[in-house]
């Protein structure tokens, strides 16, 4: 039961990031007097930002299950989707910030308070280190967790496609808030303006997608494998001895 308490907390702290990055977001907007409602559907359209907002969903989601059937049956097949959906994105986020985007202050950071900087760096530690870790211990550890199918990849792998999709394609229709440029993109890798152009763009989302697919069947893999072995610890329980999942 106390997991359902965990995946509560994970839900809070992942969701008091998002308005710690959302303050800070109004702060340098107002401060340089950027066009605000673009600057927030910018914000809301980060993959970040979209994926934790889905992933506390999703746990919340699956606190109230638990609260609400207490005992060691397997979680339902859509509790155990919704957390697949959302694990492979926090994790695969968590993995690409760190190797790809971690570094010193952004240009846009420079006027910050030091307030203002704290806040910042408590949105980004939350959402890009602390949230992937919670998941990653989540699909280890928590009890009651159901296997899925490895047909269920495909599904998996709706959601990045559909964000790739959306983000390369609204890219050109939007300009840079500061505006530097006529276009926006969220990362600097997926800018096809760049040196590298357009080649340089898929590549990073090829191997982005790949790298994605991978994590995704390690989720399903280990979910499956996690199912195998409480199945075979039930299988050697005496009859009067309790099963704990």
């Amino acid at each position: 039961m106390y997991w359902s308490w965990l995946r509560l907390g994970a839900a809070v702290i992942g969701l008091s990031g998002v308005a710690a990055g959302f303050i800070v977001n109004v702060d340098r907007a107002t401060r340089q007097g950027q066009d605000l409602p673009l600057v927030l559907a910018n914000y809301f359209s980060l993959f970040t930002i979209v994926s934790t907002i889905l992933s506390a969903s999703a746990l919340i989601a699956a606190a109230a299950w638990a609260r609400v059937h207490p005992g060691t049956s397997r979680e339902p097949l859509g509790i155990a989707l919704g957390m697949a959906l959302v694990t492979g994105p926090v994790l695969l986020l968590g993995v690409v910030y760190n190797v790809l985007l971690r570094g010193g202050p952004s240009s846009a950071a420079l006027g910050d308070s030091a307030g203002l900087a704290l806040m910042d760096s408590y949105a980004i530690e939350v959402l890009h280190v602390v949230l992937p870790l919670y998941f990653l211990v989540d699909l280890l550890f928590a009890t009651r967790r159901r296997g899925l199918r490895w047909s269920n990849l495909a599904a998996l792998a709706a959601y990045p496609l559909a964000w790739l999709a959306h983000t390369m394609v609204r890219g050109e229709l939007v300009v840079d808030p500061s505006g530097a440029t006529a276009w926006w993109y969220p990362y600097p890798f997926l800018d096809p303006h760049g040196a590298g152009g357009w080649g340089s763009a898929l590549m990073y989302i090829a191997a982005i997608f790949v790298a994605f697919l991978g994590i995704g069947a390690g989720v399903i893999a280990i979910g499956r494998h996690r199912e195998r072995r409480a199945a075979r610890s039930a299988s050697t329980t005496p009859l009067d001895g309790v099963v704990r999942r």
